[in-house]
């Protein structure tokens, strides 16, 4: 018992900490004195002169940046954790399955060609898009013969193909339907772009991946069980489909909610999972915690590098999760090439 709560507060402390770095780190040069002051007033009360300007910065940007740029991170691991562990594929993520590019298609239909005329917000777009994107790569790999989510090497090919035609389908919605400005922004957004993020976001992306972090933690023992299978998952009394229906559709749900907020960013979902995997086990009450927890810290530091590694010009944080990932992808490739040889 004591030494889960000493892993407990380390956890968090990390977090604090990451989080702490993200708010005193960025384009503006802030002492941290000044950040401390605004901290204080905005959570203790305290009655520290500080310039509105440098509050607002502090407080209204890099705080909610740094808060939206965790639950992110948290939600996209935990989506990965799902959909390698239903899939028992290394490979499985949202952004390689297509469920991203689906979610991005369904708010760019919404934000960019005005679909529902306002009545439909971006993330209600986004979350219908990224269901109808994993539903067809579903068909798609069901009629090449796969039996299902049995066969999870048909369910990636599927998702490669239906992951470029989504891409193109929103590319060709932002030719069509978008001002060159407008579609300079998309395109900005879709790489991965936290710069426009608000208070609002944060509630939004806190309460979605907590909430998924729990549906997850409460169908643990029956994410274990897929791990030799749905046959024997079957076999120790999961209700399978009805389990992979709901995690599906949780992996959807969050996939949908972030990149509606931040744009597709890949390979979160990816690399996480395994390096959870390598510090605390496969045992998935551990494992979603810890994956949420890895993948906020590494979001909020991708965010910190995408400010502050070109001086005067922010990155799209989604070139820094794809340099970091593209080398740990190729990892797994060549392991699993080597653990058949």
């Amino acid at each position: 018992m004591l030494r889960l709560i000493l892993l407990i507060s380390a956890a968090l402390a990390a977090l604090a900490v990451a989080i702490l770095l993200g708010v005193a780190i960025g384009e503006t040069r802030l002492s941290p004195s000044v950040v401390w002051q605004v901290l204080a007033n905005q959570l203790a009360g305290a009655q520290y002169p500080v310039d509105p300007i440098d509050q607002g910065i502090v407080w209204n940007y890099r705080l909610a940046r740094a808060l939206v740029a965790a639950s992110c991170g948290a939600g996209l691991a935990i989506s990965g954790v799902i959909l390698q562990s239903l899939l028992r594929n290394a490979l499985a993520e949202p952004y390689l399955l297509g469920i991203s590019a689906g979610a991005s298609t369904g708010a760019v239909l919404v934000s960019v060609a005005g679909l529902g005329a306002g009545a439909i917000s971006m993330t209600t777009g986004a979350f219908f898009g990224a269901v109808c994107a994993f539903a067809l790569v579903a068909l798609l790999a069901h009629a090449a013969g796969s039996g299902g989510l049995r066969n999870s090497a048909q369910i990636v090919l599927a998702g490669i193909a239906g992951s470029q035609l989504f891409n193109a389908l929103t590319s060709l919605i932002i030719t069509k339907s978008g001002s060159a400005e407008q579609a300079r922004g998309i395109m900005f957004w879709m790489l991965g772009n936290l710069s426009g993020v608000r208070w609002s976001d944060t509630l939004l992306t806190t309460c979605i991946a907590v909430a998924g972090m729990a549906v997850c933690l409460w169908h643990a023992r029956a994410l274990d069980a897929f791990t030799f299978g749905s046959e024997s998952a079957a076999a120790l009394g999961v209700a399978v489909r009805r389990v992979q229906l709901v995690l599906l559709l949780v992996a959807a749900l969050i996939t949908a909610v972030m990149v509606s907020i931040v744009g597709a960013i890949g390979f979160v979902g990816l690399v996480i999972p395994h390096a959870a995997r390598f510090m605390v086990g496969v045992r998935h009450r551990r494992l979603i915690p810890a994956s949420a927890l890895i993948g906020a810290v590494f979001l909020i530091a991708a965010d910190v590098i995408s400010r502050t590694l070109i001086p005067g010009q922010v990155l799209p944080i989604g070139v820094i999760t794809a340099l970091v990932g593209a080398p740990v992808f190729a990892g797994i490739l060549l392991k699993g090439r080597g653990g058949r040889a």
